[in-house]
């Protein structure tokens, strides 16, 4: 294959203040997807991420420990990267900004900014919070309170070195405006447009003295380096940039960089700041800035202080490496926050890793066993459902690659579940037990069986950015090797004689939800849902009298002002899955595609539907109706229905449906 190009991609830089949440490890799978998709592709990609080390929150929780804070950061920069290797990515530079030759440049940067009039020296007096290392002004609290944690601000005020930020505004915005894709998705461009540019960029603080964890500035030591302009230099300084002008061979090939992956909290840093740094600097900027959203526990922002964090770790000792992967790539959309509990995570698994997947891969490697000793071969006995599944299959490369150009990557592997989920209904429509019963169909059930294993091979070499040690495992299992991205376009390259695995192993095993809830409460993981129960029962309770209802005014309708109708956001929906509720007669859960994303809706439908007859249809979603937990399964929205009793006094149930055909995620009003 030949060399598409160099692909330059960084995380930020994780702080070293403690152990990573699942929502902080959901950036590195992210990137490790994206740039092993790149690589196959034949880009040579540099990957690089690392941790950020200075500041006084660090310095002040290394005090609390009685140790120093060298000790304190070693300690979680290595946390940091056992969960990053623990996840399988595939990074190249793991750069620590206590680097010495990071601090260096960083020495370095500071002076020739100075030197250019671009910093000077002037006095803090202002609203700082120490967990967010920021300085805010009066009006830029919310409720006296920091604008991005929520937590306490303390007033401070220290001599300290500023950057101009406002001699490069204008700049700045015109660059907005000739590279329209260097911020994405456009709603981040929006916010910081309206929110900071718009108002009047102020000048950034760069430099503190009430503490010393942090770079030295050379020319005034009383001084240490903030953060911001630390940190935001490792994307340069760890491929080997060099102020003076001995810059590394590495640093000429890779910089700008294709593309910074960070948190939608830190995007304003990445785009104001940052572009404007390199611009004083007369450096190029990033081709591209992505702000992904964030990954919520139940509905809320992961904290310790909530006792609400899952980590990384914890989900792969029950769930493996790769099913974690694949939920959190899987779940995340490309703009709009996701959501993860233990509930969620047990039910993706089981519904589309085993039922659909795994499913695939057992019963196509056991038949062809059965049936044929494990040797598999295209006897060409084709019919017309061949050709729509082979169909599917060839398509299914570029629209992957292209969902992933785009960071829509829950979409792409999407794309790869549609596929296999019609190899699934190939199987029920071809029914090879039997084809089996009957001789003189031999040769058209080894054309299937064919077909089904080459489709395996697809999928999975596709899935491998995803679930890489799944993938491979799959493609051993079907007697082959991951097939390269210039073939992938392509059906029919097994060779016929081909073995399959003897004892195929399944490639994730269903989970036991109440036994794994149960080992959960055991561990000290999660609490104990019962015991909260019974605390509950014990709290008075308190009447309230809005939620009497008297029969003589149960059909009276409380009028609603267009304010009130404008806060419900209807959307309209696809049905892509659907399954019954195991022990729940009344309830179907669906996988409903609403634009950009899909999501789990479970709906007391299932007298009224079938779940084959769910499949296909366009519905009508209360889009952000909070999420609900029904049987243990997280339901985000509802399905529009009309209901009235027929003349036998039984209700009908009818689903509310667009009248002519209508986008996904198109807006109803």
């Amino acid at each position: 294959m030949y060399k598409r190009g160099k692909y330059y991609l960084t995380t930020a830089i994780a702080y070293a203040s403690g152990k990573p949440h699942i929502g902080n490890t959901y950036e590195i799978v992210l990137s490790d997807a994206l740039v092993r998709a790149k690589r196959m592709q034949g880009y040579d990609v540099f990957f690089q991420t690392g941790t950020d080390e200075h500041g006084e929150k660090i310095q002040l929780k290394a005090e609390a420990q009685g140790i120093t804070t060298k000790e304190y950061v070693d300690k979680a920069a290595g946390e940091i990267k056992r969960i990053w290797d623990l996840m399988n990515s595939s990074y190249d530079k793991f750069i620590r900004t206590t680097d010495k030759d990071h601090e260096a440049q960083v020495q370095k940067i500071f002076k020739k900014l100075y030197d250019q009039g671009d910093i000077y020296k002037g006095s803090y007096h202002g609203w700082y919070c120490t967990p967010c290392e920021s300085f805010w002004t009066e009006s830029q609290l919310v409720d006296g309170k920091c604008p991005d944690c929520g937590r306490d601000v303390k007033m401070a005020e220290e001599e300290a070195y500023f950057f101009k930020m406002s001699k490069y505004a204008d700049r700045l915005m015109k660059y907005y405006d000739d590279n329209p894709d260097f911020i994405v998705p456009l709603s981040r461009k929006n916010e910081m447009v309206n929110n900071f540019l718009k108002p009047g960029l102020q000048d950034l603080c760069v430099s503190r003295t009430s503490f010393n964890w942090g770079i030295p500035v050379t020319f005034d030591e009383r001084h240490v380096v903030y953060v911001w302009l630390d940190a935001l230099t490792n994307y340069i300084t760890g491929i080997g940039y060099d102020q003076d002008g001995n810059s590394s061979d590495l640093y000429k090939k890779e910089w700008p960089a294709d593309v910074h992956i960070i948190g939608k909290d830190i995007v304003r840093f990445h785009v104001i700041y940052w572009p404007i740094f390199l611009m004083a600097l007369g450096l190029p900027l990033p081709k591209q800035i992505y702000g992904h959203p964030w990954l919520l526990q139940d509905g809320g922002k992961m904290s310790k202080s909530k006792g609400n964090v899952i980590y990384a770790d914890d989900l792969v000792d029950f769930f493996g490496v790769d099913a974690v992967r694949y939920f959190l790539l899987s779940q995340m959309p490309f703009d709009n926050d996701g959501i993860i509990n233990w509930d969620i995570v047990i039910d993706t698994i089981n519904s589309e890793l085993v039922n659909v997947y795994g499913n695939l891969v057992q019963r196509t490697v056991a038949m062809t066993n059965k049936y044929f000793g494990g040797i598999v071969e295209d006897k060409g006995v084709q019919e017309a459902v061949d050709e729509e599944l082979k169909s599917a299959v060839t398509a299914l490369r570029d629209k992957v690659f292209a969902k992933l150009d785009s960071y829509h990557v829950a979409d792409a592997l999407g794309e790869i579940f549609t596929v296999v989920r019609r190899a699934n209904k190939y199987i029920d429509e071809t029914m090879p037990w039997v084809l089996a019963k009957d001789e003189s169909q031999h040769d058209r059930l080894k054309t299937v069986l064919y077909n089904l294993t080459e489709t395996i091979i697809v999928v999975s070499s596709l899935l491998f950015p995803f679930m890489p040690e799944t993938a491979k495992k799959a493609v051993e299992e079907c007697g082959a090797t991951l097939r390269e991205y210039d073939d992938l376009d392509k059906f029919g390259l097994l060779a016929n004689g081909t073995k399959v695995a003897e004892k195929p192993e399944y490639l994730f095993a269903r989970l036991d939800g109440e036994k794994i809830k149960a080992e959960l409460v055991k561990r000290g993981i999660v609490k104990d849902e019962k015991e909260e129960e019974k605390v509950e029962e014990t709290k008075p309770v308190k009447e309230d009298k809005k939620q009497e209802v008297k029969e003589e005014n149960a059909n009276v309708v409380d009028i609603i002002t267009i304010d009130d109708f404008m806060k419900i956001k209807l959307r309209v929906g696809e049905i892509v899955e659907a399954e019954k509720v195991e022990k729940a007669d009344k309830l179907l859960k669906f996988s409903v595609k609403i634009g950009e994303e899909t999501r789990t809706i479970v709906s007391g439908i299932a007298k009224y539907y079938t779940p084959e007859e769910m499949l296909g249809k366009k519905v009508v979603v209360v889009f952000n109706l909070k999420p609900a937990k029904l049987r243990g399964i997280e339901s985000a929205g509802m399905l529009l229905c009309a209901c009235y009793d027929k003349e036998d006094g039984e209700q009908e149930v009818v689903l509310v449906s667009p009248e002519k055909p209508v986008p996904s995620g198109s807006v109803v009003r």
